[in-house]
């Protein structure tokens, strides 16, 4: 723990760090400025759903790709993928790191059969929560998108919290659709899941800053990792846990701490 600090002085000091990253700002530099193009629910779903599911890498990057996933949706993407035949998605074609065209168009796919299933993304994962997380409707979302035949190679490209997994991305996009923002960086669209069984996205950034202030200790950035940090940060907002990764991620990405 970083000089012997209390945990009532490591809630303060990550209250302030909030208060800094917490704003309109963050969004010039992040991921999160493509579904911040839209203002349907379901654009906003999918747009942040599949920008969140290449979002390792340069940040500029991330950025680039998505725009180019949402130019190739017709910057309309619940539309497209509605009234998409097999024809129009097979034509279809990006690249980012080791997501290229047989995922992009796999995930269009399936996207489809879950609004003809579901109605939208939040009723998934609503209907399936159990305990005090979302671990178990993220391991269903998972298992929706991969029965029946499917492509092996993809499903590298969506992690399972059952199987071990941080689910780093999946978990900072349901912090993008379920958190309630007073400062306009999260949505908060989602209405049937509260914010306090939400994970924190644990990446290298944001681990690393836990780890030093003493508020996780497993060494791997894994599912138990996971849980370990969000029962610290449950204890320093029980509502609202997930704000501190914009304290994690700001004090590990801008301030090298």
């Amino acid at each position: 723990m970083v000089s012997g600090l209390k945990k009532s002085e490591i809630k303060d000091f990550l209250d302030e760090k909030f208060l800094i990253y917490n704003n309109i700002d963050f969004i010039k530099s992040d991921p999160i400025q493509i579904p911040h193009m839209f203002s349907n629910k379901k654009d906003i779903e999918i747009s942040g759903f599949l920008t969140a599911t290449i979002a390792w890498g340069q940040r500029k990057t991330i950025i680039k790709n998505s725009l180019k996933m949402m130019e190739l949706l017709d910057n309309s993407p619940y539309d497209f993928i509605i009234n998409s035949s097999e024809k129009d998605i097979h034509k279809l074609s990006i690249k980012h790191r080791t997501f290229n065209e047989i995922d992009f168009r796999f995930f269009l796919k399936k996207l489809k059969h879950l609004y003809l299933e579901y109605n939208d993304m939040e009723e998934l994962f609503f209907q399936n929560i159990e305990k005090n997380n979302l671990h178990n409707s993220i391991h269903k979302l998972r298992s929706f998108f991969f029965k029946n035949d499917y492509p092996l190679r993809t499903t590298k490209h969506i992690s399972d919290p059952l199987n071990g997994s941080a689910c780093k991305r999946i978990n900072m996009f349901l912090r993008w659709m379920v958190r309630k923002d007073n400062n306009g960086v999260d949505f908060g669209i989602w209405n049937k899941i509260s914010p306090s069984i939400l994970s924190c996205p644990l990446d290298i950034h944001s681990g690393r800053v836990a780890r030093k202030l003493g508020i996780l200790k497993r060494k791997q950035n894994d599912n138990k990792a996971v849980i370990e940090l969000d029962n610290s940060l449950r204890i320093f907002d029980p509502k609202d846990p997930v704000k501190y990764d914009f304290s994690l991620f700001g004090l590990g990405v801008f301030e090298g701490f």
